[in-house]
């Protein structure tokens, strides 16, 4: 099987099953014969755009986003992932570290990327840590307070 292939298998089960994680989509894939690692399942479903989110009862689930015209996500999106997943955003220079709870970083990190935000030069998502990089004429402090707003997450300078 192809990587096309399998992507679009992916985007199959997405609709068919209410799956949560990259291992249950490895598991279906498995029982239908597709060998798939779940590092090459995540990295699948970032390159088609499936993001976690709330479904109708409340529970986490993966969902593929709908594409605008430009293949940048709309920023009320961005505004969903972040007021959602987004518990703390500080900086350092051009450095803007968000934290989300564990597991989550990879779904604002994803969605910041497809944004096409001003001020965002690119990310690095962990577990629940996400490195944005400012663009030089923009800045940190700048990114980071827009990142706030868009999160409705206050700054912890100043607070002990």
């Amino acid at each position: 099987m192809t990587k096309t292939q399998r992507q679009h298998r992916i985007s199959e089960i997405i609709s068919e099953h209410s799956v949560s994680t990259a291992a249950q989509i490895v598991s279906l894939l498995e029982s239908e014969g597709v060998n798939a690692t779940q590092a090459t399942v995540t990295r699948d479903l970032q390159d088609i755009g499936a993001v976690k989110m709330r479904d109708a009862e409340g529970k986490r689930r993966i969902q593929l986003s709908t594409p605008t015209p430009t293949g940048s996500a709309p920023l009320d999106h961005l505004r969903r992932m972040m007021g959602e997943w987004a518990t703390s955003i500080e900086n350092s220079g051009h450095l803007v570290i968000v934290r989300t709870p564990p597991g989550c970083a990879h779904v604002v990190a994803s969605a910041l990327d497809r944004s096409a935000m001003s001020g965002v030069l690119g990310t690095v998502a962990g577990d629940d840590t996400i490195l944005v990089v400012a663009k030089e004429n923009y800045g940190g402090p700048a990114l980071a307070e827009n990142l706030r707003r868009l999160a409705g997450v206050e700054s912890r300078k100043g607070k002990k």
